[in-house]
């Protein structure tokens, strides 16, 4: 299986590539098209600040290439805001592929909403022998809010999305490169798919 993960200098990659190592899949980072086109799985990670991060994909042309494909995409956490139509963080327009916003949490909740916390709802094959209120590990401040598209749902001083689903894309707000058992079971889950 040829799996790459989208490089456009936004984020934490290594430990996505590692999480798939683990799993027996040899995972490459790559920002070439061809390499993109061509895999058979897409992940679309993020670490970092929206406007940014959209201003690199813009740069590199991939902003015009991530909407075309074809083959399941995964956008983890600011990868999974960047599909969504616009984010509050840098006033921001994303790709348009989730029909949803991204928000900024008020101040009732501590920012950034950061640790374990418990996925709700569960509607996807990409939670296949997932228990409802499952554990995985977030570091966010900015949340997509709930619509059709969503797929599990988080609390956190109000009810967002915490995956999004819309043809062959997929996105989760929580990291789950980071979440142990339960994330590896979802990665292996999106191999599948």
């Amino acid at each position: 299986m040829k799996l790459a993960i989208i490089d456009y200098g936004a984020g934490n990659i290594k430990s996505i590539q590692f999480a798939f190592n683990r799993l027996g899949v040899n995972a490459i980072l790559t920002h070439d098209e061809k390499d993109i086109i061509n895999a058979d799985k897409v992940i679309f990670p993020g670490v970092g600040e929206a406007g940014s991060a959209m201003k690199m994909l813009i740069k590199s042309g991939l902003d015009q290439l991530i909407p075309e494909l074809k083959q399941p995409v995964l956008g983890i956490c600011l990868g999974m805001q960047l599909l969504c139509n616009y984010t509050e963080e840098g006033d921001t327009e994303g790709l348009g592929i989730f029909d949803t916003n991204v928000k900024r949490f008020d101040h009732s909740v501590k920012v950034p909403h950061m640790g374990w916390n418990v996925i709700t709802d569960l509607q996807s094959d990409l939670f296949k022998e997932v228990p409802d209120r499952s554990y995985l590990y977030l570091v966010h401040s900015y949340y997509a809010e709930l619509g059709s598209q969503a797929i599990a749902k988080t609390d956190y001083g109000l009810v967002y999305a915490s995956a999004l689903n819309y043809h062959n894309f997929y996105g989760v707000q929580f990291h789950p490169e980071k979440s142990g058992e339960v994330g590896a079971q979802i990665l292996n889950n999106f191999l599948k798919l």
